[in-house]
């Protein structure tokens, strides 16, 4: 009995003089400091828009907010009048957020929404059916990928314009609205790990290919949809230069587009470093947020779908 409480208590020792190993206490203060290096950014965004301007050239370098309050995010939310905007170091331009806000949500909710109903599609087609060409055409879309962005924008102007979108809401949102090679990949490589006995069983039983993949398909892959969604509504969002290119009115402004304006409205006094900061911070917010509240799904699809 003695010698087994006395292995017991070594046991416990030696546990104890693991958790508190040499390695693992300096892989915790890297983590540590990879991740105040990571948030400091953050932090220094914020406290620069709780800062007043005067304050921030008084006293640059201090770590808290200079001159604490809430006169920036006024600013952005357009809730100041020229007279206060420019007193608190603004340039006095009227911003209307809302407005700004709607057009976003409409062009990141219309792009998520019919992107990802075509990409699951065209990814069923070329994990389930059957077809001359599907592996040479799969190839094709994989290319694409080494496709640079900015060499599309050109041609998809000179289409936008042709069709008359040009300073629309469906402009902006036309050469996002189909599917995209990743989204494709993404979604087919989940497919392609599901068994086809189900699928098979339902066919024996008359069910058409549509009625398969809206009853069997999409429900078993409902995960792996949610977090394509979650990305392409966060790339959309944050989508600068192409909006920039097409609209050019107020009507059409989304978010983005309207903050960017916004900071290159300069005072003659100097940056509006406040307003700058609120309206990064603003436009990045519901971004972050939407990615923290599903950053566990999304890495874990991502794992499991074999992407490195």
């Amino acid at each position: 009995m003695t010698q087994a409480v006395a292995g017991t208590a070594r046991n416990q020792r030696s546990r104890r003089r693991a958790r508190t190993s040499p390695g693992r206490v300096l892989a915790w203060v890297v983590m540590i400091i990879i991740l105040v290096v990571t948030l400091f950014p953050f932090y220094w965004v914020l406290r620069t828009a709780l800062s007043s301007n005067a304050a921030l050239y008084v006293d640059p370098s201090a770590l808290g907010p200079v001159g604490l309050g809430f006169g920036a995010f006024a600013r952005v939310f357009g809730q100041q009048s020229v007279e206060e905007a420019i007193a608190q170091g603004g340039s006095g331009a009227s911003i209307d957020f809302w407005l700004y806000l709607r057009n976003s949500i409409v062009v990141a909710t219309a792009v998520t929404l019919f992107q990802v109903f075509f990409s699951a599609m065209a990814a069923y087609a070329f994990s389930r059916l059957r077809w001359r060409g599907r592996n040479q055409v799969f190839s094709l879309f994989l290319l694409s990928l080494m496709v640079p962005t900015i060499f599309t924008l050109l041609p998809n102007f000179l289409l936008i314009r042709q069709l008359g979108l040009i300073d629309t809401l469906f402009g902006i949102m036309l050469p996002g609205l189909f599917m995209t090679p990743f989204a494709i990949f993404f979604l087919r490589q989940f497919l392609m790990n599901i068994s086809t006995e189900v699928e098979e069983a339902a066919q024996i039983d008359g069910a058409s290919k549509a009625r398969v993949f809206f009853v069997l398909a999409i429900p078993m892959t409902v995960g792996p949809i949610a977090t394509i969604g979650i990305l392409t509504y966060i790339n959309s969002w944050n989508d600068y230069f192409w909006p920039l290119m097409v609209s050019y009115t107020d009507d059409s402004r989304v978010l983005t587009v309207a903050l960017g304006n916004f900071n290159a409205q300069t005072p003659q006094t100097g940056p509006d470093w406040a307003g700058l900061m609120a309206a990064t911070l603003v436009a990045a917010l519901p971004m972050l947020v939407l990615f923290m509240a599903f950053a566990r799904r999304i890495v874990s699809s991502i794992g499991f779908s074999g992407i490195k």
